[in-house]
C-alpha cells in the first residue's frame, strides 16, 4: 500500500465518521427519545397514532393502550402511538 492507498483509506474512514454522526446516531437518538416517550403515556394524556387518530388516554397497560376518539374506544398497542397532540399544536 502506497502513499495513494493510505489517503483513499484515511478519506473512507472518514466518510464512515461523516455517515455515523449525520445519519446513524440521530436516528438512534429519535429512537431512544420515542421509547422514553411511550413508558411514560399516562391517563389522560392526548395523543395522535401512526394512523392519525387523535384521542385521549383512558387505560394503560403494559403494551397497550385504550383510547377514546369521538366517543369510541379503541385498544392500540403502544408502540402505534406516534405522538402527543400537544406536541403536534406546538410544532
Amino acid at each position: 500500500m502506497g502513499e495513494g492507498g493510505m489517503s483513499s483509506m484515511l478519506m473512507l474512514g472518514l466518510m464512515v465518521l461523516v455517515f455515523y454522526f449525520f445519519m446513524i446516531r440521530p436516528q438512534m437518538k429519535k429512537q431512544k427519545d420515542l421509547k422514553k416517550f411511550r413508558e411514560a403515556l399516562a391517563k389522560g394524556d392526548h395523543v395522535v397514532s401512526i394512523g392519525g387518530i387523535h384521542g385521549r388516554i383512558l387505560e394503560v397497560a403494559d403494551s397497550t393502550v385504550l383510547i377514546e376518539s369521538e366517543k369510541t374506544k379503541l385498544r392500540l398497542d403502544k408502540s402505534a402511538i406516534s405522538q402527543s397532540s400537544e406536541d403536534q399544536i406546538s410544532s
